[in-house]
């Protein structure tokens, strides 16, 4: 009877182990997918109207934090990457998605250490 006590003592705070880790993970997941959506907001380049940097936004899907832009999607690449002007010549880059990438990446792998860790 003992050991079958044990077992069940330990299979039930691993459970609650992991109930705890996944709930705090997926915490940390939403907190970085606002964050980021705040720092992009504030990096991207406002242009005449601001429309831009206002159309940051995120959405959750299969547990995962999408951060698009609903405004100007078809701008983004040509904005981070630079790109030919019409006439000749090249329009210079703005490297705003990338830095915030890395460093939201970079949080959130340091959030879920700590939320292993305990």
């Amino acid at each position: 009877m003992a050991k079958i006590d044990l077992v069940n003592e330990i299979a039930k705070a691993l459970s609650e182990y992991t109930d705890e880790v996944t709930k705090g993970i997926e915490q940390e997941r939403k907190d970085k997918g606002k964050k980021a959506v705040q720092l992009l907001r504030d990096k991207s380049p406002k242009g005449d109207t601001g429309d831009y940097a206002k159309g940051w936004t995120e959405k959750t899907i299969d547990n995962k934090e999408v951060i698009y832009n609903k405004n100007k999607p078809k701008i983004t690449h040509l904005l981070e990457f630079g790109h030919a002007k019409r006439n000749g010549g090249r329009v210079a880059a703005i490297p705003h998605i990338r830095p915030v990438e890395e460093q939201i990446s970079n949080e959130f792998l340091d959030g879920v250490k700590k939320v292993i860790k305990g």
